[in-house]
């Protein structure tokens, strides 16, 4: 990931969903020094959109459920 990232690096957009913050991510690569390089090189010049909210995963899901019990 971090070779893909540097070399996309201001020549081409990337787009990240995650549902973890930046601070947990050491737990995905497992190198501190590592995921710092990697969260270094997405956020220089980038747009953080942070979504918090419902889930409409999770409320069709729930709806699905809910009409198959009926």
């Amino acid at each position: 990931m971090f070779t893909h990232l540097s070399f996309r690096a201001e020549r081409k957009s990337t787009i990240i969903t995650i549902d973890l913050s930046f601070e947990r991510w050491n737990e995905i690569f497992g190198d501190p020094v590592l995921t710092a390089a990697i969260v270094d090189r997405l956020t220089y010049k980038a747009y953080l959109v942070n979504m918090n909210g419902n889930s409409y995963r999770l409320k069709e899901t729930k709806e699905w459920i809910s009409a198959q019990n009926n």
